[in-house]
């Protein structure tokens, strides 16, 4: 993984990381269920983002390179591979 991205990934794990703190501070102080969901949804669309992230860059670098060393099928196994698991949220 590039340093760049491997940096802009950490950051954001660790926004994730503090987002989750907080998230366990407001179900310990028994915080109003409905802001205890609006902070679990802003959580799964940070991890979301990180995905997005991991996969563009995957795509870009690992998939293109399997394309052009001729391994097409390896590229589009994988491929399919993260779109089932992506119809599974």
């Amino acid at each position: 993984m590039k340093k760049e991205i491997k940096s802009k990934v950490t950051r954001r794990l660790k926004i994730i990381e503090g987002q989750i703190r907080g998230l366990q501070r407001m179900v310990e102080k028994d915080a109003y269920c409905v802001d205890v969901i609006n902070q679990s949804l802003a959580v799964k669309e940070a991890l979301s983002g990180v995905e997005d992230l991991l996969l563009e860059r995957h795509l870009a670098t690992h998939v293109a390179e399997q394309m052009r060393s001729g391994k097409k099928g390896k590229a589009v196994k994988e491929i399919l591979s993260l779109y089932k698991l992506s119809k599974k949220k």
